[in-house]
């Protein structure tokens, strides 16, 4: 394989001579395997023969020992290569240049070793409330994502805890807990604060039941008052879709795939999460029908294909998809080609609004989503048509959608307020 990257013979036996020569050749496969580009080869196979160099003269006998060298050999390419870093951002670009191809080469080699990383933090209350993480695993069965969540809003607690200088568990009361709940409100909202107050209430209910305090706290912890239809949907003007869907470059494969994902998300009013999970075979060429599986409500929805739709995701598949053996529709543009994940999604609709100069609060998929049963809404269709059209699974969050009258305010804001009313 170190033919295919390097002509000169004398440059493959140097690398194949040198005491890394044979992991390194390794490590080139893997990255053809992966659609690396040349240049990325070519830019790691020296540094790497670097490493190997400057672990071998400082007494490394093995492969085994490569890991102890990593820190070392970063702080001294860092230093021999940092004269052009203008700040500190630019320094953390050397370093990753040089860490990053090492930690990949010591990962494929050595399975089995666990690099350094960053510290983790234990888990909030490890000492005075031992088996509370476990309860939630083992008799909750919350999933490790929503007991990161758990651990969050805890570690926040118990910092707080410190600061009033609450040493002792069984002090806790109501009031404490609401000192806590009032500051979380400067910054959080109010779903962000009703998560907040159930993570508090499991807790308080677990001390409870483990007799660590004297009082049913749980029951008196009060979330703030939510009322349905308090909001508008972060919706845009279809004017503003035009305006975004044409400021998407499509002449790089990064351009053809996020237009296809916007006019996805916008024709069918899709979650990021169900454009994520389709594949090659979620699209029925024959009969024109797209097919979205994992809606919420646990079915597959079919849809008719859009010739525009059709014809951007043609022009993605066909010259901006990359090769691989994976069935999934939309990939990451960089190697290692993987699929794209779902926040990676509203992270591009994010992106592209900005771009656009489109200003939306909390903007992502949700805003294409929104637009797509705002614009249903506005031609007046039957809820219950546009509610099975985006998978909504109760008419009620439908209902959000008709509580303004968006063109008729428009009206008001652009002519004479008494025609209208």
């Amino acid at each position: 394989m170190l033919e295919h990257y390097f002509i000169r013979p004398q440059t493959v036996d140097r690398i194949r001579n040198a005491w890394l020569g044979e992991l390194i050749e390794q490590y080139v496969t893997w990255l053809h395997e992966n659609n690396y580009a040349a240049r990325n080869i070519h830019s790691r196979v020296p540094l790497l023969m670097k490493f190997g160099e400057f672990a071998q003269s400082r007494g490394a006998s093995s492969w085994d020992q490569l890991p102890d060298y990593i820190d070392s050999f970063v702080a001294n390419w860092v230093q021999k290569h940092s004269q052009w870093c203008r700040n500190a951002a630019d320094r953390r670009c050397v370093e990753n240049a040089a860490r990053n191809p090492v930690s990949q080469l010591i990962r494929l080699i050595l399975p089995g070793h666990t690099l350094h990383t960053r510290q983790t933090m234990p888990d909030p209350f490890t000492v005075s409330v031992p088996g509370f993480f476990s309860y939630l695993r083992q008799e909750r069965g919350l999933q490790e994502t929503t007991i990161g969540h758990y651990r969050h809003f805890l570690r926040l607690f118990e910092h707080y805890l410190e600061r009033i200088e609450l040493a002792e568990l069984h002090a806790l009361s109501i009031p404490v807990v609401s000192g806590f709940i009032t500051e979380c409100s400067r910054h959080l909202g109010k779903e962000g604060l009703r998560y907040t107050v159930g993570v508090l209430r499991v807790f308080c209910g677990y001390l409870y039941r483990e007799r660590l305090i004297t009082e049913k706290l749980a029951r008196g912890i009060e979330a703030p008052q939510r009322y349905r239809l308090a909001s508008v949907p972060r919706s845009i003007s279809w004017a503003e879709v035009r305006c975004l869907l044409a400021s998407v470059d499509r002449r790089s494969a990064v351009g053809k795939r996020d237009y296809a994902l916007l006019l996805l998300l916008v024709t069918y009013g899709l979650r990021s999460k169900e454009v994520a999970a389709l594949t090659l075979d979620s699209i029925d060429w024959k009969r024109k029908r797209l097919l979205v599986p994992e809606r919420k409500a646990g079915h597959t929805t079919a849809y008719p294909l859009s010739p525009v739709v059709g014809e951007a995701m043609i022009d993605y598949i066909k010259n901006g998809r990359p090769a691989s053996q994976g069935r999934a529709l939309f990939f990451r543009a960089m190697a290692p080609y993987r699929p794209l994940a779902w926040f990676a999604i509203s992270q591009r609709v994010t992106h592209h609004l900005r771009h656009a100069g489109i200003h939306v609060h909390r903007a992502g998929a949700h805003t294409l989503r929104h637009t797509c049963v705002q614009r249903l809404v506005d031609a007046e269709f039957p809820l219950k048509t546009i509610g099975d059209y985006v998978g909504h699974r109760s008419p009620e969050a439908t209902e959000v959608y008709t509580k303004v009258a968006i063109e008729t305010l428009r009206e008001v804001a652009l002519g004479d307020g008494e025609s209208v009313l």
